[in-house]
């Protein structure tokens, strides 16, 4: 048995060692956010935070993290109330959605050790994830909204609302 803490949740898992986190993750924990997406760890849809680095979890055996906190799209919010997360409902980021949370994880990984990017900054720390639909100008954009909401609110950023037609409605939170 390996004992793993996902999600500030300790869980036991008795995969072989070898045996990629992501795979670990979807067939042993049913946590299936994280995404396969070519296996190699070249598009980022695995993407997961391990002890709050964005790592790829195709390619990390179980063997290498054990004890250490392993992070999914599950655990970044269980209501959507992660920045990056409402920036993302905000610029409707998302076409087919596949890659978006490995995308979401490494941009909250980002914003967590830079809280106010560059463009160049941005797509430096993005340039492992792969969009087929090409949103890569609206995701750029969300990262920058996401770091405005955390600094109006902390990680959890401001309370935002659609309105009626479309519009957003901000309040910070207490």
């Amino acid at each position: 048995m390996t004992k793993l803490k996902v999600n500030n949740r300790l869980v036991d898992t008795d995969a072989a060692p070898d045996t990629p986190l992501l795979w670990v993750l979807r067939d042993h924990l049913e946590m299936t956010g994280t995404k396969f997406g070519c296996g190699m760890a070249l598009c980022g849809a695995c993407t997961v935070h391990l002890d709050g680095a964005a790592v790829r979890s195709c390619v990390l055996p179980l063997s290498a993290v054990a004890g250490r906190a392993i992070t999914t799209i599950e655990g970044l919010s269980s209501d959507r109330s992660h920045a990056v997360q409402k920036a993302w409902l905000e610029i409707d980021v998302p076409q087919c959605g596949y890659c978006q949370s490995g995308q979401i994880m490494s941009a909250a990984a980002l914003l967590d050790r830079n809280p106010n990017p560059s463009d160049a900054e941005i797509d430096a720390a993005m340039s492992g994830n792969l969009c087929r639909c090409g949103t890569y100008p609206r995701i750029r954009k969300a990262i920058h909204r996401a770091a405005e909401l955390q600094r109006a609110g902390g990680p959890q950023g401001a309370d935002v609302r659609r309105g009626a037609g479309g519009g957003t409605v901000e309040a910070v939170r207490k």
